[in-house]
């Protein structure tokens, strides 16, 4: 799991711990586990958020892992042209590279640690799928998509597009240097990533090796999710078990603790998370495939727009069919 790695981890800024006693410690309200599923041309995904409940989910609608597959020559696969409206999607590849394109002429590569931060707002047109290189070759491919909400003042704004590479991203270490912190956007510890947002969020990938403990500061006005991408450990003070596929929620406090199992599969020698949390919009969610708006009345305005190409136009030069 390449995604952004250093050599010594103790040349980093540190994480500061939260102080013993001084801050509430969250608590693990649930822990469940991510169904197996496909999307787009029928690459492998699991559905992060699937059995939670949406309420402790907000201000993020939806999260799937793309693979951990290694892919045959040939085998290779992303999604045709489709819209989105109302919301913002975050790409983090981990392994392998993807092409991205939209109507508004973002996109690009994005490959090992880099990050594709799209605003679909009032309305655009995308595409991912691997490059044609990587689809002739086969290769590993693992990443994540993220569905961020907008709140309703916010779901009409120009669509924006995000290249954040590897190499902007803010590396931490915790306290005692046994985990490395990558944050993408949002504040750690008062270190804030490259992401730039309109929900406030914080989304960080952390790398705890065997043993380890990592101790979060977390703002007590947002919420707060652990996904694991690999490994084994547990979260909490209370120590629940987590392994790779699972989503622990965090009921309310100022801190959380992650720990690594101190043995690890050697196929995956360190416990790999998503930590994620962000203020609660608290608005009526109206969702329908690409769409996620406030009211059913709007998801219909948006499947007439798209229709009649009120969403963009596919660019004269565009990758895919």
């Amino acid at each position: 799991m390449p995604a952004v790695t250093i050599e010594d981890i103790t040349k980093l800024p540190r994480i500061p711990a939260p102080a013993t006693g001084g801050d509430a410690e969250r608590a693990v309200r649930t822990v469940t586990l991510a169904p197996h599923g496909f999307e787009g041309e029928g690459f492998p995904v699991r559905r992060a958020f699937a059995g939670a409940d949406p309420a402790h989910l907000d201000p993020f609608v939806h999260m799937d892992q793309m693979g951990e597959v290694e892919y045959a020559p040939g085998e290779p696969k992303g999604t045709p042209w489709h819209p989105h409206r109302g919301f913002e999607t975050v790409t983090y590849m981990i392994d392998g590279t993807f092409q991205h394109q939209d109507s508004t002429g973002g996109g690009g590569l994005i490959t090992n640690g880099d990050t594709q931060w799209m605003t679909a707002g009032a309305g655009i047109l995308h595409i991912e799928r691997p490059p044609e290189a990587l689809i002739a070759s086969g290769g590993l491919f693992h990443g994540i998509q993220l569905w961020v909400n907008l709140p309703a003042a916010d779901k009409w704004v120009p669509p924006r597009y995000q290249d954040i590479g590897a190499g902007n991203v803010a590396l931490l270490a915790s306290d005692d240097g046994g985990a490395l912190v990558r944050v993408i956007a949002g504040e750690v510890g008062g270190h804030r990533g490259p992401g730039v947002t309109h929900t406030p969020i914080s989304l960080a990938h952390a790398t705890l090796s065997p043993g380890a403990r990592l101790r979060l500061p977390w703002p007590r006005e947002f919420n707060a999710l652990v996904y694991v991408l690999a490994g084994t450990g547990t979260a909490g003070t209370e120590e629940r078990p987590l392994e790779s596929g699972q989503l622990a929620v965090f009921g309310e406090g100022d801190a959380l603790t992650l720990t690594a199992s101190r043995s690890q599969e050697s196929r995956s020698p360190a416990l790999d998370v998503l930590v994620l949390g962000g203020r609660p919009i608290r608005e009526p969610v109206a969702w329908y495939g690409p769409f996620v708006m406030n009211t059913h009345a709007e998801i219909a305005q948006a499947l007439s727009d798209f229709k009649a190409g009120r969403m963009g136009v596919i660019p004269a030069d565009h990758i895919g069919n």
